[in-house]
């Protein structure tokens, strides 16, 4: 039944948040007692701050409360940013991790760790080992970003750069690659 009810909720959900001009990347509702949690994580093209949090929160709560009759009862809402540990599941996660590193579980080979350059609507292109290469999302089978606790090495960027730019190094053209 909670499912039944975040697939209602979702529409108006999305709106409240797309209007305060963010995604909606889950919701998730459960029993909680006599009370149902219903759980919105929200990201944005630059993250999420703690002070937009709050505000999503209150324009999620009016949609909430105007639709009373969907939820049936209390509720308590947690809207929250999502973790490191959410997978890149969308093209909009993989442009969100531009020069991130990530751990990329491919559909068939071994992991390894790459750092995201240029996300297109079918693929990415990442920087592996010195080398950028394009990887169709149909390719992942999970991937993750890692954490760094310093800044990513400067030539690593500026060759990521020059990648999206169509440009390496000497301003050659970037060639295509792919695997």
């Amino acid at each position: 039944m909670p499912n039944e009810l975040a697939s209602r909720l979702e529409p108006l959900v999305a709106e409240a948040v797309g209007a305060a001009g963010f995604d909606l990347d889950a919701l998730d509702v459960q029993q909680a007692g006599r009370r149902k949690l219903v759980k919105v994580v929200v990201d944005g093209e630059d993250g999420v701050e703690l002070d937009q949090v709050a505000d999503i929160s209150r324009a999620v709560s009016a949609v909430l409360d105007e639709h009373e009759h969907l939820i049936a009862g209390a509720y308590t809402l947690e809207v929250t940013s999502p973790g490191l540990d959410r997978p890149l599941t969308r093209p909009r996660h993989w442009r969100r991790a531009r020069f991130r590193l990530v751990n990329v579980t491919p559909e068939e080979g071994s992991s390894y760790v790459g750092r995201v350059g240029a996300a297109a609507e079918n693929s990415v292109r990442i920087l592996v080992d010195g080398e950028i290469r394009d990887l169709r999302y149909a390719d992942v089978r999970k991937a993750v970003v890692e954490v760094e606790f310093k800044q990513p090495p400067a030539d690593e960027l500026k060759l990521l750069e020059a990648d999206a730019s169509g440009k390496i190094g000497d301003g050659t053209e970037a060639k295509e690659e792919s695997r």
